[in-house]
């Protein structure tokens, strides 16, 4: 079923948990994929996401499973959305799900959000495994 206001992505990265978990809460790392910020696995660490030209996106983590799931709420106060991360062992890899949540549709800025979210998000997924192997090598 799809529900709106949900952008649910689901991509096989040819890594451990543990190296996708890594890339997922090491600042490092994740500011090679995704955003710079001071992300940690840590239920109510506050951290901030440079996001470029959107600017800077507060976050709180509100849920962790060490290797197999990562929430936190994402630009609260403005989009007010919930970005969950699920990590699922497949063959050698892992299977890496994200869910983009709370998007309203009913306001501008939300809807706006959510259309460029929806066709950005693959595209970030995309550099997740070329991120964890260049940390591996370096």
């Amino acid at each position: 079923m799809i529900q709106p206001g949900i952008i649910r992505l689901s991509q096989f990265v040819s890594q451990s948990p543990e190296k996708v978990w890594q890339a997922l809460t090491d600042p490092k790392i994740h500011a090679k994929w995704w955003a710079a910020g001071d992300v940690r696995a840590v239920v109510g660490h506050r951290f901030t996401l440079d996001m470029g030209p959107w600017g800077q996106q507060p976050c709180e983590v509100i849920a962790v499973e060490p290797e197999r799931l990562l929430s936190y709420s994402f630009a609260p106060g403005t989009l007010d959305t919930t970005i969950t991360w699920r990590l699922e062992p497949e063959n050698s890899g892992t299977r890496l799900h994200l869910e983009h949540s709370g998007f309203d549709l009913d306001s501008p800025l939300g809807k706006t959000a959510f259309e460029g979210m929806g066709a950005g998000w693959p595209k970030v997924l995309e550099r997740i495994s070329s991120a964890i192997a260049s940390s591996v090598a370096g």
